[in-house]
């Protein structure tokens, strides 16, 4: 061993200690004089923290599904496709509000999308070939819209119904990943649910802050092609992402039966008791009674004529501002409205939703001219009351609904309770165009849509007679018995693969 002598080696201590020291100083000074860079950095720590702990592969089909296939297609799906029935098509916007309440079909599938994935897996693997089914769904569907030539309206529709199926089968598998993962290693369930809901969120902003770009440079059949780009990546994560393949598929199959028929016995004999189904039945009516009159305002928003006559990029823009407002109301939530009963917090909801309706009838009627608002600023700004009360009025029934599961089936049932709200939105849609089209609102005829909407505006004032339904809990109470399910029931279920809780964290985070 070399020897040293002492001095050198205290200078040697001295002089690592004083390199330390400014390193540290270096280091506390640089965070200090940049809070920016520091706020740049923590998402892509936070990306590779959660890609150390979970599977790299995992996180990036966070990404793809919430992100792209959801956030980016949902949002430019639907200002795309209104452009479409409205110039390829000519389609009358009451026919329009039929046909896009045939695009809720298939999110009300869901649970059997899930099922499907669990009982029928394909050369052992039970999410892979259902990633590229969806991709290739998706990919077929959204160039046969975009790159034919006078297609019918039918085949048209089951070509869009196509697309919304892609994203629906991809978002069941992922939501099964993110279930399974959020079970083995709990202490990342929130992170993985902010993830998904941050995907969302940013995609949703990108695809409404450019279809209104695309439709105008492309067309709105040209740019429905665009919607060909995320299923691709869905076939990719199909071969990319990982998963343990299953070498027992006949015993594991039995299984997932045996399984399936405990939670539909489960999920019939909850559905049953009156603290499940009165306020399961107040969420269905207030969707179902408060009808849309979306297509209505659009066609008006566009008319040349009759309306304001919007532009492609300003109507994206709009959607835009309100998805941004949408997050607020998320906020607004979170910071001051968890603590409160859910009948008191959903009845003055439900009153303010019905209050800032009468800002569209407002606008129909162009008084807010009169005042002297603009138009520009006055849709702005009713489109993010709008979008801000309705996340404020939504919140507090997704978290009911979550308490109205029982331990053991919780995600299969909370499917269920999803299926019944995608039922109450397709019913809106429905009612909101047999009204347009009972009062002659048509493509150019514009005479009565302020009829239509004090109709809707009537009914949300409505919906307040039915909160009775809603129990005065608080937000935290247990609703339902602890043993309304046998044990054997709750715990054969409980390891259910195509158990679905992340679609309470899709409406909690987005």
């Amino acid at each position: 061993m070399l020897s040293m002598d002492p001095s050198q080696e205290t200078h040697i201590i001295d002089q690592a200690t004083s390199d330390q020291k400014d390193d540290d100083d270096h280091h506390h000074h640089s965070n200090s004089t940049n809070p920016f860079a520091q706020m740049i950095q923590q998402p892509f720590q936070w990306l590779q923290m959660l890609s150390s702990e979970l599977n790299p592969t995992f996180v990036l089909g966070v990404v793809i599904v919430y992100g792209l296939s959801q956030g980016f297609s949902g949002s430019y799906f639907r200002v795309v496709t209104d452009f479409y029935w409205k110039d390829v098509q000519k389609v009358q916007p009451s026919v329009v509000q039929l046909y896009i309440g045939l695009y809720y079909i298939p999110w009300v599938m869901k649970p059997i999308w899930g099922l499907l994935t669990d009982v029928f897996p394909v050369q052992g693997y039970r999410r892979r070939p259902y990633f590229v089914l969806a991709g290739l769904t998706g990919i077929i569907s959204a160039l046969m819209v975009a790159l034919s030539d006078s297609l019918a309206a039918a085949v048209a529709l089951t070509c869009l119904i196509g697309v919304m199926a892609s994203v629906s089968i991809a978002d069941v598998i992922i939501d099964a990943c993110i279930a399974r993962n959020s079970i083995e290693i709990q202490s990342l369930a929130s992170d993985m649910q902010s993830l998904c809901g941050f995907c969302s969120s940013a995609g949703a902003l990108v695809g409404y802050s450019t279809s209104g770009f695309f439709v105008h440079h492309l067309g709105a059949q040209g740019a429905l092609g665009l919607l060909a780009i995320p299923p691709v990546f869905l076939t990719v994560l199909g071969f990319v992402i990982y998963e343990e393949g299953s070498t027992s598929l006949r015993s594991e199959k039995k299984k997932v039966v045996e399984e399936a028929g405990v939670a539909i016995r489960g999920m019939y004999r909850t559905i049953k008791c009156p603290q499940v189904w009165k306020p399961s039945l107040y969420m269905y009516l207030s969707l179902t009674l408060s009808i849309s009159t979306h297509e209505g305002q659009f066609y008006w928003y566009t008319d040349p004529t009759a309306g304001p006559a919007f532009s492609q990029e300003f109507v994206g823009m709009i959607y835009a501002v309100g998805a941004m407002a949408s997050i607020v109301g998320v906020l607004i939530y979170h910071k001051t409205l968890k603590d409160y009963p859910f009948r008191n917090l959903l009845f003055f909801a439900q009153l303010l939703y019905a209050i800032s309706g009468m800002l569209d009838l407002t606008f129909i009627l162009r008084w807010n001219l009169i005042l002297g608002i603009p138009d520009y600023f006055f849709v702005i700004m009713e489109e993010c009351v709008s979008r801000i009360v309705s996340r404020i009025r939504w919140m507090p029934m997704i978290v009911l609904s979550t308490r109205l599961c029982p331990l053991g089936i919780e995600g299969t049932f909370f499917a269920l309770l999803m299926c019944i709200d995608s039922l109450g939105s397709l019913s809106s849609k429905w009612g909101g165009g047999a009204v347009l089209h009972a009062l002659n609102v048509t493509r150019t005829d514009f005479t009565n849509l302020w009829l239509v909407i004090l109709i809707r505006n009537v009914l949300r004032f409505s919906t307040l007679a039915l909160i009775f339904l809603v129990p005065k809990a608080d937000q935290f109470d247990v609703l339902i018995p602890s043993d309304l399910l046998t044990k054997n029931s709750a715990v054969s279920a409980v390891d259910d693969e195509s158990l679905e809780l992340v679609p309470m964290k899709e409406k909690i985070e987005v």
